[in-house]
């Protein structure tokens, strides 16, 4: 048995990552980018190496991923002085379309290693001395980094950033992304079945959350955000993480589940609902429907081409014309290997919707003492939105 078999959880195919690097490569020759280096070190917003290798960076230890575009790739790993592997043309069994592995004991929490890393990326693209570097998601390549890159014997080169280029190739999802897109919402369905069926007074909310986490890491899932929060009537708060999650459910209270997590493949979904402890009061349903309309509204203007600007500055207006208050956080946004994957639907973002985007929408406002949200993926086809990923209905849940 290999190793990719044996080990690796839901490993994607050699095919389909083949396709995203002949994609890449044909837009850095179109762009005379000779070389491309980017680094993560986390799976929640830490796509770019996870897209490249399917290997995530996790655990705040920096991934570094060196991407030729007449070569197969350099990755530097957290490890031990003088790593240096040489990889046979199938790779080592993780790390598919790698040349070499390069490591050092380098952390973020010790200053006086932060060249450690940068270093090897000079190491490793000693060959590309003169030519141009493209930098690939500047705000996760330390200032150290790129700082040492600079001054150091590359400094003859010229860098460029090259995230936007990436992010046009990568936010379009392949047929084979979008079936463990699917297989991630399906996931999630079920956790926040589960979740719900545990909802009682005398429960913690940390222990509900707990057992959507425990399904989604049965499931196919690595790890996620399993964020709540629960409030008497008139009393609303917002999500919190673990540390905020101690109250106790009582009767007539409302909880609210959101699960941000990865599933088979390591693609992102997110998925939210309420339940109320009881009867749910007729200004909780109303504003339930509300909620409901406002994201059809949002929903309808999710077609290939249409502006984030356009979408963000319409859904306002309609909050508006209501009498709710206006977003002012993020409502609608991608997915993919990124919890937050752009298109950002708001004023600020310059890609458009586009097709094969997989889209999470979740309105959230406070209106009557009640908080108010829901949150679902969807996949843009040609037209606009043609599926909602998640399956769950989109329902007030009443636990009488």
């Amino acid at each position: 048995m290999s190793i990719q078999a044996e080990r690796v959880h839901y490993p994607i195919a050699t095919a389909e990552l083949e396709r995203r690097w002949n994609a890449i490569r044909a837009a850095m020759k179109e762009r005379r980018i000779d070389v491309l280096v980017m680094q993560n070190n986390n799976d929640f917003m830490g796509g770019y190496v996870k897209y490249f290798t399917d290997v995530p960076a996790t655990h705040g230890y920096p991934g570094t991923v060196i991407f030729p575009r007449d070569d197969r790739m350099t990755v530097i790993i957290q490890s031990r002085f003088g790593d240096d592997q040489q990889l046979p043309p199938e790779g080592d069994g993780y790390r598919r379309g790698a040349k070499r592995i390069l490591g050092a004991p380098y952390f973020v929490s010790a200053h006086y290693t932060l060249t450690y890393d940068a270093n090897l990326a000079e190491q490793a693209m000693a060959s590309y001395a003169g030519g141009t570097i493209g930098l690939v998601g500047r705000g996760t390549l330390p200032v150290s980094f790129v700082e040492s890159l600079r001054s150091g014997k590359l400094s003859s080169c010229t860098f460029v950033d090259a995230t936007e280029m990436v992010d046009q190739i990568k936010v379009i999802k392949s047929d084979e992304e979008i079936g463990h897109i699917r297989r991630t919402a399906a996931m999630q369905d079920a956790a926040m079945e589960a979740a719900i069926k545990a909802v009682a007074p005398g429960k913690r909310e940390i222990e509900i959350a707990a057992i959507a986490e425990h399904y989604v890491l049965d499931h196919g899932g690595e790890q996620g955000l399993f964020l709540c929060c629960s409030h008497a009537p008139g009393k609303p708060t917002y999500w919190g993480n673990r540390h905020l999650q101690n109250r106790t459910l009582r009767p007539g209270d409302m909880f609210t589940l959101l699960i941000e997590s990865n599933g088979p493949g390591g693609f992102y979904t997110e998925i939210s609902r309420t339940c109320v402890l009881g009867k749910a009061p007729k200004d909780m349903k109303d504003e339930f429907a509300f909620l409901l309309d406002a994201r059809r509204f949002t929903l309808e203007q999710l077609k290939p081409g249409a502006s984030c600007k356009s979408i963000w500055d319409a859904h306002n207006a309609f909050l508006r014309k209501f009498g709710r208050p206006e977003e002012q956080r993020l409502y609608c946004h991608g997915q993919g290997y990124d919890l937050v994957e752009r298109p950002l639907v708001r004023y600020d973002e310059p890609l458009a919707i586009e097709a094969n985007m997989n889209i999470t929408c979740h309105p959230s406002f406070v209106s009557r003492g009640i908080f108010n949200t829901i949150c679902d993926n969807y996949l843009i086809g040609e037209h606009g939105v043609v599926e909602r990923l998640h399956k769950l209905p989109e329902t007030l849940t009443e636990l009488c």
